[in-house]
């Protein structure tokens, strides 16, 4: 019917227009804004969590200062095998018992004893100026036993077995019968005097039940003797020698002897001998004799000024560090400044929270440390400058926060092989130089947080501001810089002479071995043992001077030299503690008064150890490294920078070899330390060869690696520039063993700078070459997110 009517359909264009019309409202909808990141809570709630925790324990934990900062003797003990026992873990540790009961009595202020490995114990006590009283009640193995006496022996007679023949306190030789009681059965000792007996001093010893049980079986078997009789007597033996044999009273009776388990020592004892005797007796007998491997002495004054030259230095290089950094990248930079001291504070933090001891160059480590920390904000900035540059419309936050992105594989890499160095120094070194690697591993680990935590915390939130974002040139990230202008746009090709850098190089290496074999290597007393002694004299002694008064003396092989603050330094092969006060003393007639600043004894056994430690050290840092890179990168840029590396030490050997320098443990920190600055700047130019040839694996290798190198420059010349401030102030600051560090830390900061571009790269382009392997690949997880990638990277931020 006309008058019905249906619903009239759209037709094919009208249904096309309608979609049109909605893909047009849905194009003009606002797009509905992406989820909010939670990170920069996290990062602030973590910061702040972090730096509340660190200034909690800063001021409510004292640090534990070395007692090369605050002065004191440490000796360093090893146990060895005897008849009767085997030196091992067990029998050090009741020897530590022993020694413990010892320094009590000697009434040291704060003692610590500790073992080291199996059979090393390493006793610091503070405040111990003269180490003759510790080495004569500690050192001596005090194997204590009381004997029988036999008899008198003839001049000739040798002993029977189970026996021995030993003198008296006159030297009346005597026939001892095997050992009836030790010092494990003495429970008390002490020196006493009863005037009102008109007995002068003695001492009285209680003994526990075992020990009383087989004192009284001992006397009364000596007092079946007549009086007056060897036999009746009992010889007490300290380190197989008789320091009392008294008789038996005539009071005891035969097969009676002496019980309720206490009994008196009477004899020709004085107050000092009665009282050291008695101290011995009460620490009872070592289970295993022990053997001084180490000692080192250190004045009060100079652990003052270590801690004073090294403080300075820390604030002096944070300052110039910090107007540095400022200069270079403006807003950021001073955050990146701001995050510095925080860092300070955070691995200050761990030091103490941790109970590590800080020593001198655990002080040195700290300081420098401070240098290393600015390595990952320069990495993170340079990245940020590139991204913006690339890419402005994406604004200042998107460029820091690639920057962040790009730079993480560099920090990691460069970071961990600094530990690897760090943690060999603190398994394979001895002494101060461990609490270098201990602060050193603290530092890096510090840093880390300082830069990819708190500092991103706040320039996070620096580049979100408005007033910021509109003045992008105030921050440092607006321009890629004047140097890296200037080599973009001369394009030097570096790498076109690779094969000339390595010849200089090779002649460089030539000249330091050169030095290494016609100088020799001076090693110090800590890896040719010996002893070594540093005075400081009230009047300026002539250094020629004091040779001849020592060689006067009795020493002439002895090695006179003058150190910092015109100190005299004395460094023998043997010197007893007697003959370092004759020499003392000779020098006084010079010098007026004489006081000991320094003084190491080191065993030549362990002199030996640590000099095979520090070539294992060294090799097995180069291996690691090596594993390490190859692992990261490949076999050819593994081989590259260990090469570079040894090229570094030898260098620095080298020198030290010319200019008479001693190498010893403080050495062995600084070209470990070398070590990790030198594959750090190689990290980070093997990092962009392999990010721009994966990138562009058409390109030659040799393009690609000198486009690297020159993309890097700014980093390599920032990073190092912080790094020599510190060092600077080390140098100029510090003492002897310290100005002697920085300067070989500020040979190998500039010739690694130079190895890392003039060797290291050209000896991985002629690997590269050789081996025939084609670019890394580019990795994605699926074609979608490539694409999204692709995407990205082109800006448009559509997706077919």
């Amino acid at each position: 019917m006309s008058g019905d009517s249906t619903p009239e359909r759209p037709s094919a264009s009208a249904r096309s227009s309608a979609r049109a019309r909605s893909s047009a409202s849905s194009r003009n909808r606002p797009a509905s804004r992406p989820p909010k990141s939670r990170a920069p809570l996290v990062r602030a709630l973590l910061t702040f969590g972090v730096l509340a925790l660190a200034l909690y324990f800063a001021i409510s934990t004292p640090a534990r200062l070395g007692l090369d900062l605050r002065g004191g003797t440490q000796i360093v003990l090893e146990t060895r095998d005897s008849p009767t026992a085997k030196a091992n873990a067990e029998s050090t540790d009741r020897a530590l018992q022993v020694l413990n009961r010892r320094v009590d009595a000697l009434g040291v202020s704060e003692p610590n004893l500790t073992r080291s490995g199996d059979r090393r114990i390493i006793v610091e006590l503070p405040g111990v100026q003269d180490p003759r009283e510790a080495e004569q009640v500690i050192g001596r193995t005090a194997q204590l036993t009381f004997h029988p006496v036999l008899g008198i022996a003839q001049p000739k007679e040798k002993a029977k077995p189970g026996e021995q023949i030993l003198g008296d306190e006159s030297g009346q030789r005597l026939r001892l019968g095997p050992s009836a009681l030790t010092g494990e059965g003495v429970k008390d000792a002490a020196g006493a005097t009863d005037p009102q007996q008109g007995v002068s001093w003695f001492v009285t010893i209680d003994f526990n039940g075992k020990g009383g049980g087989a004192w009284k079986e001992i006397t009364g078997k000596a007092a079946c003797a007549q009086p007056g009789d060897p036999t009746r007597r009992v010889a007490i033996v300290l380190d197989k020698k008789v320091i009392s044999s008294p008789q038996v009273d005539p009071s005891v009776g035969c097969n009676v002897g002496i019980g309720g388990g206490s009994t008196q020592i009477t004899g020709d004892f004085d107050q000092a001998s009665a009282q050291e005797l008695a101290v011995l007796i009460k620490g009872g007998a070592l289970p295993v004799p022990v053997e001084i491997i180490e000692q080192r002495t250190v004045g009060p004054s100079l652990g003052a000024e270590a801690i004073e030259a090294s403080a300075k230095a820390a604030a002096i290089g944070l300052v110039l560090t910090g107007l540095f950094i400022i200069l270079v990248y403006r807003l950021m930079g001073a955050l990146a400044t701001f995050a510095l001291a925080c860092y300070a504070l955070i691995s200050y933090a761990i030091l103490v929270a941790l109970g590590a001891t800080l020593t001198l160059p655990g002080l040195a480590g700290f300081v420098l440390a401070i240098g290393m920390a600015i390595d990952a904000n320069v990495l993170v900035f340079e990245r940020a400058r590139e991204e913006y540059a690339a890419n402005q419309q994406k604004g200042l936050s998107t460029a820091l926060s690639r920057g962040y992105k790009g730079a993480w594989s560099a920090i990691i890499d460069s970071n961990v092989t600094t530990l690897l160095a760090a943690g060999l120094l603190f398994f394979l070194a001895s002494g101060p130089v461990r609490g270098f690697g201990v602060t050193l591993s603290i530092g890096v680990l510090a840093s880390m947080v300082s830069a990819l935590v708190v500092a991103r915390l706040f320039t996070d939130w620096a580049v979100r501001r408005t007033f910021v974002r509109d003045r992008p040139g105030i921050t440092g990230l607006g321009s890629i810089g004047r140097v890296r202008t200037w080599l973009i746009e001369r394009n030097p090709d570096l790498m076109k002479r690779g094969r000339l850098w390595l010849a200089l190089s090779a002649l460089v290496v030539v000249v330091a071995g050169a030095g290494i074999v016609v100088r020799g290597l001076d090693y110090g007393v800590e890896f040719t043992g010996g002893r070594l002694v540093e005075y400081s004299t009230s009047k300026p002694v002539d250094v020629n001077a004091a040779r001849q008064a020592v060689t006067d003396a009795g020493f002439p092989r002895a090695v006179v030299q003058e150190s910092s603050g015109d100190n005299i330094t004395v460094r023998t092969g043997k010197l007893s503690t007697e003959q370092a006060l004759e020499i003392q003393q000779a020098l006084g007639e010079l010098g007026g008064k004489v006081s000991k600043e320094r003084d190491e004894l080191i065993g030549p056994s362990l002199g030996n150890e640590l000099r095979i430690k520090a070539l294992i050290a060294l090799g097995v840092a180069l291996l690691a490294q090596m594993a390490y890179l190859a692992i990261r990168f490949r076999w050819t840029f593994g081989v590259a920078a260990v090469l570079a590396m040894f090229h570094d030490i030898v260098i620095v050997t080298g020198l030290f070899a010319w200019l008479g320098k001693p190498i010893d443990g403080v050495f062995l920190a600084a070209a470990l330390t070398i070590i990790g600055l030198s594959v750090n700047d190689t990290v980070v130019v093997f990092d962009r060869i392999r990010e721009l040839w994966a990138g562009n694996p058409k390109t030659p290798f040799a393009r690609s690696a000198n486009l690297a190198v020159l993309q890097t420059v700014p980093r390599t010349v920032n990073t190092g520039l912080g790094a020599m401030f510190i060092l600077a102030a080390l140098a100029i600051l510090g003492g002897e063993s310290l100005t002697d560090f920085a300067v070989a830390l500020l040979v190998g900061l500039f010739v690694g700078t130079y190895s890392s571009t003039f060797t290291a790269t050209p000896l991985a382009i002629e690997l590269q070459g050789r081996s025939g392997s084609g670019p890394p690949r580019v990795r994605t997880k699926s074609p979608e997110k490539a694409a999204r990638k692709r995407a990205q990277r082109s800006g448009t931020g559509a997706v077919v």
